[in-house]
């Protein structure tokens, strides 16, 4: 196989989103539609991408980063001007380029394959593809030959009566000869009402040369979607998840409601783990075997590790071990990561803290920058106080420690391993190790005083 480049056209503000946040960065099941087509062209093995853009240039820069090359489109002039701007980098090299536009997310890297491969056994100049549409109104219509060969491409508002039954039509993804295409592109024209220099003018240009221009068909017409409004985005997201829900179901995860359960392109779950109705799975997240995940939790770039239960709780960028379990009404904050046979029970708040295998913190509690032990138990009301107003503090509960209900760690503080610590205390200095602390004031019971107060 020749060389294959491809130019992704990412300029257009499109202002049919109504949205400050640029077109092509808009997520589809978590991840920017622009990326989600970057993405699947490197999967061809591609030799450079060009990505052209316009609006929000920094932005999707930013978002893409060394996945790409970029060219400025600083005039937005149609798609043949934004593919031209390429030129620098791509006009002298012998290949294959592919064109596609960075607001069509649900495109597969193996259609783009089968489209590259089948440009080359044609032996074309360029190829479109091309899908199939019950009802085509609204697009370029594909007029082939008897050979089979495009003979035209027909816009709606200038096909015939006959022309506009035909219910192939151009997607708006292209494979073309790389050199070919860059010489073509000089001879476009604006000559039309919008002053616009099209990319369809090409194969018109070629066919004109006597040049093959073949087409290839797309069996999923959804693939072809582009993103140029919420409603559709809205599509675009509804059948990516669906995709991404269907391949995990069929590595053997049990997904009770996939109309409800919404898992990014890029997590991984293991075989036997049953995700309940409401879950939301975000970013590299990893979920290992024989877990139960849900109902209504969102776990968002984490590690779950295998034979755990997350129940109604909310796990951000943490590392949970095996054979444990969160929840209900849990939440793990950012940088806690904890061991095996856990327990994180309802209303318990960890944040950048570690918790030893074993641990246990039931319920009612948080536990914020703070070491934990192997074997320790922290009762309920119990919390860690670890900010002064102006810093963050660190405490450190070493092995063993039995933390007993309604009890304030002050940080910075240390928990000897084997210590107990007595229920109400407010501790604010080392506990040896196998110590008793008792950190409260003494009772006093004044007879019938209370009638006073009544």
């Amino acid at each position: 196989m020749t060389n294959i480049f491809a130019v992704v056209l990412a300029a257009g503000q499109g202002t049919r989103m109504k949205s400050k946040l640029y077109k092509v960065l808009h997520p589809v099941c978590g991840k920017p539609m622009v990326e989600h087509v970057i993405d699947n062209i490197q999967n061809l093995d591609v030799s450079r991408i060009v990505t052209i853009v316009g609006h929000g240039a920094e932005k999707v820069k930013e978002t893409l980063g060394e996945k790409s090359e970029y060219v400025l489109q600083a005039e937005q002039l149609g798609t043949a001007h934004a593919v031209q701007q390429a030129e620098s980098i791509l006009a002298d090299l012998e290949g294959t380029t592919l064109v596609v536009c960075g607001d069509t997310p649900l495109i597969r890297d193996e259609t783009l394959k089968s489209l590259v491969e089948f440009h080359q056994k044609q032996n074309a100049k360029a190829t479109i593809l091309t899908a199939v549409a019950e009802n085509p109104y609204g697009y370029g219509r594909i007029i082939r030959n008897e050979k089979g060969q495009v003979s035209q491409i027909v816009e709606q508002k200038d096909a015939s009566d006959e022309q506009q039954l035909v219910k192939e039509i151009n997607t708006g993804t292209y494979c073309f000869d790389n050199k070919a295409l860059f010489e073509s592109l000089k001879l476009v024209k604006n000559e039309n009402a919008q002053g616009e220099y099209y990319l369809p003018d090409v194969i018109e240009i070629l066919k004109a040369q006597g040049e093959i221009v073949s087409a290839f068909t797309t069996d999923d017409f959804d693939e072809i979607l582009g993103v140029n409004d919420r409603v559709a985005l809205s599509q675009a997201e509804e059948i990516m998840r669906a995709r991404i829900n269907e391949k995990h179901m069929r590595n053997g995860v049990t997904i009770i409601n996939p109309l409800t359960t919404h898992i990014s392109m890029d997590a991984v779950i293991g075989s036997d783990t049953v995700i309940k109705p409401g879950v939301v799975i975000e970013g590299n997240t990893i979920i290992g075997e024989d877990c139960i995940i849900g109902p209504n939790s969102q776990i968002t770039n984490s590690q779950i590790g295998n034979r755990t239960s997350v129940q109604n709780s909310v796990v951000i960028s943490s590392i949970v071990g095996e054979d444990t379990t969160i929840g209900p009404f849990a939440h793990l904050r950012p940088d806690s990561q904890l061991g095996n046979h856990v327990k994180i029970g309802n209303f318990v708040e960890v944040k950048k803290s570690t918790l030893g295998n074993d641990a246990k913190v039931s319920h009612l509690s948080y536990i914020g920058d703070a070491e934990v032990g192997n074997d320790v138990n922290i009762g309920c009301g119990s919390i860690t106080v670890n900010y002064d107003g102006k810093n963050k503090h660190k405490t450190i509960i070493e092995d063993r420690v039995f933390v007993g209900c309604n009890s304030n760690l002050v940080a910075p503080v240390k928990i000897g391993e084997g210590s107990f610590i007595a229920a109400g205390s407010t501790v604010t200095k080392e506990v040896p190790k196998d110590a008793l602390a008792i950190a409260r004031a003494r009772q006093e019971n004044k007879l019938d005083y209370a009638k006073k107060l009544k």
